[in-house]
């Protein structure tokens, strides 16, 4: 059990100063503190001491230290922004302490003593977000195992940070710095996989939806893996929607726990529609549907799959292939599905961090014609603040925050309609309303090349071509918009018997990041006056947030 009372005023290998506990598990504690300089000047930073075996020796906490540097170093360049940087790795008095940069955001334990329970859609927010980071790891062969409400760092802008990479199998025995989120092979002291770090994501939403863990942290380590490995699962009554994908997650058997791509489609339904459930025994059959499947999927085979029921537990499983993804042809097209009146209302802000503040934007100029060179155009001497973008909303409009991390300004009665997503963190978000023919579809990618115009003509003019009746209106046009490069593309194809025009803005954050927007209407629709405002403010709103 590692011990919290270190003195203020001893400095950790002579140059790290402990402030204040920020967290404690069984065999983990993390402190705010700072890194002491010579000249005496001080920078923020995480402390976290976890205890080493007694008998490990200075050779094996050194390979360890080196271990724990090296994970963080490979995992901050597989997800970066989303894994704190380890910035030094020692061992002193029997314990590994580990540095990082400091993190602005709180341990989602902590939430935990100070929210008490979060709604299953923040919850399953909290979940994707976790599962990112988790799929980028296994696929290179990494897991995780020792998450835990501790190394989950929640931010009130961004992503959430995820820290202890490389910390598996190192610390005291029985081997795991908090017990109660540990899987039944680990209490066993058995090899472990992604499936442990799946096991450990139930346990956090169990522990987010209920309030407390599935089994009781017990004074003695050794009790508690006892407790996880014999005793039956506490059913989760609080939990909603959620309830099949914690139960499903919390399989004692490993081979028998909800794969990746089930988990991200469950967690994706909860968040789109809170008031959803999808029992265990449909989450089995999904599971099953969804391994038969496999994880690509071209997009004109899932438009034609929407229409089987068990097809849409692979929807989240869709590869997105192109730089602005056309997850499914038939969205990229602009023919996107239709409201229906069982879609669950957007829950403004839901509990989601806000998005940053992005760079000075382009306040654009509506098309005042239907001539294809009558495109909105993002202008840098057109800037205006974030804050008037809000204040200057037409009636009716407010402004939607994502889980994702992004916003935009949305008409009266619009909500989320579609969220589908792909790999390396790519998904797309659709909005409209019952009623109206009118869709905004909102995609971010972390695979864009250079050149904004190059995305738009190599990579998906040559899916849109596959519609009956696409034509492109004009040229693609290299336009500035919020101080980033992008491209406007505009296009006609044939839907319901008649035409729909869509307007495409793709913006290349950097790093290979994106996003684009694509508001589509019908085109005789196109020049009226609630179609200019409606996309003027689509674009004078949009804010890319740094969750992207």
């Amino acid at each position: 059990m590692v011990k919290t009372h270190v003195s203020t005023h001893e400095l950790v290998a002579g140059r790290y100063r402990l402030l204040d506990v920020v967290h404690q598990e069984t065999n983990r504690v993390s402190w705010y503190g700072e890194y002491v300089e010579e000249t005496g000047a001080a920078r923020p930073c995480l402390v976290t001491r976890i205890g080493l075996p007694p008998d490990q020796g200075e050779e094996k906490a050194r390979q360890v230290a080196d271990r724990v540097l090296g994970m963080s170093e490979t995992m901050a360049r597989l997800s970066p922004g989303r894994i704190a940087a380890v910035v030094d790795a020692l061992e002193e008095e029997g314990s590994l302490w580990t540095v990082t940069e400091w993190i602005d955001g709180l341990p989602l334990g902590q939430l935990f003593e100070q929210k008490g329970t979060f709604s299953p859609a923040k919850a399953a927010a909290i979940g994707l977000e976790l599962l990112d980071v988790l799929e980028v790891a296994h696929g290179e062969g990494i897991t995780h195992g020792e998450l835990s409400p501790g190394q989950v760092f929640i931010r009130a802008r961004g992503p959430l940070v995820l820290t202890g990479f490389g910390l598996a199998g190192a610390t005291l025995a029985p081997r795991v710095a908090a017990p109660a989120y540990a899987s039944p092979e680990q209490a066993r002291n058995d090899r472990i996989g992604p499936a442990a770090d799946l096991w450990a994501l139930g346990a956090i939403l169990y522990t987010m939806v209920e309030g407390r863990p599935p089994y009781r942290d017990r004074d003695q380590p050794e009790s508690t893996l006892k407790s996880v490995d014999r005793l039956p699962l506490r059913t989760p009554l609080r939990a909603g929607p959620l309830t099949g994908t914690v139960l499903g997650l919390l399989r004692k058997d490993s081979r028998d726990r909800l794969n990746r791509t089930v988990v991200r489609q469950a967690l994706t339904r909860v968040l789109d529609d809170p008031d959803g459930v999808l029992p265990a025994p449909k989450l089995k059959r999904a599971c099953a549907a969804a391994r038969q499947i496999g994880p690509q999927w071209s997009g004109r085979a899932m438009a034609a799959g929407t229409a089987l029921a068990v097809v849409t537990v692979a929807v989240a499983a869709l590869a997105v292939t192109h730089q602005f993804p056309d997850t499914d042809d038939a969205a990229a097209s602009g023919a996107q599905p239709r409201p229906s009146a069982s879609v669950a209302p957007p829950v403004e802000d839901a509990g989601a961090p806000d998005p940053a503040t992005p760079a000075p934007s382009a306040s654009p100029t509506a098309p005042s014609s239907p001539s294809p060179s009558a495109s909105p155009d993002a202008s840098p001497s057109a800037a205006s603040s974030p804050s008037a973008s809000a204040d200057a909303l037409p009636a009716g409009f407010r402004v939607y925050r994502a889980p994702e991390g992004f916003s935009v300004a949305l008409p009266a009665g619009w909500q989320r309609l579609e969220t589908a997503r792909g790999a390396n963190q790519a998904y797309r978000v659709t909005f409209g309303a019952t009623g109206d023919p009118r869709t905004l579809a909102v995609t971010y990618s972390e695979s864009a090349g250079p050149d904004p115009v190059a995305v738009w003509r190599d990579d998906v003019e040559p899916n849109l071509k596959k519609d009956a009746g696409f034509r492109r209106l004009g040229a693609i046009r290299t336009v500035t918009y919020q101080g980033f490069k992008a491209a406007d593309m505009e296009w006609l194809v044939d839907a319901d018997g008649g035409q729909v025009r869509t307007f495409g803005r793709g913006l290349l954050l950097g790093g290979h990041r994106s996003f684009s927007l694509r508001y589509t209407t019908p085109a005789a629709d196109w020049d009226t006056k609630a179609n200019r405002e409606a996309l003027d403010t689509f674009l004078r709103t949009f804010r890319p947030g740094s969750a992207a």
